[in-house]
């Protein structure tokens, strides 16, 4: 009994100083709009920004400074994490199963999702605007 009350009291303490019951993306657009698909392309977005970020961060290492050798649709010369990063969105939100279409600023065309895959959201993008600060170490 004397061990509860003691971890108790720790956990009550620890709880006080940190937010156990923080509010997530998830349950905030959950709570606010009750579209589950919604939530779905949310967090299919926020992997994909977690992904860019871990790729962005290991650029150097990686050897992924650099052009890619493409031009996108604006006549911007594609960078190699611009390619990488459009492929990260599209594969994050075609297989999320809740996108329609997608636009990006690296491909000409719009990206139509397989009728299987298909859902209701078109989304719009720039997978890594301001890429060519990167090879300065400025993002």
């Amino acid at each position: 009994k004397i061990y509860q009350t003691l971890s108790h009291s720790k956990t009550t303490t620890m709880a006080e100083k940190f937010d156990v019951d923080a509010p997530t993306l998830s349950r905030f657009v959950m709570n606010n709009t009750k579209d589950a698909e919604l939530v779905i392309l949310m967090n299919s977005l926020a992997t994909s920004f977690k992904l860019i970020s871990s790729a962005v961060g290991r650029a150097g290492v990686a050897q992924l400074y650099g052009l890619a050798g493409e031009v996108n649709s604006t006549g911007d010369d594609q960078k190699k994490l611009d390619v990488m990063s459009n492929d990260m969105m599209i594969n994050a939100l075609v297989n999320s199963g809740v996108c329609n279409i997608l636009v990006s600023e690296e491909n000409e065309d719009p990206i139509v999702v397989p009728k299987e895959k298909a859902g209701k959201y078109c989304v719009a993008f720039d997978p890594l605007d301001g890429s060519s600060n990167i090879d300065c170490n400025v993002s």
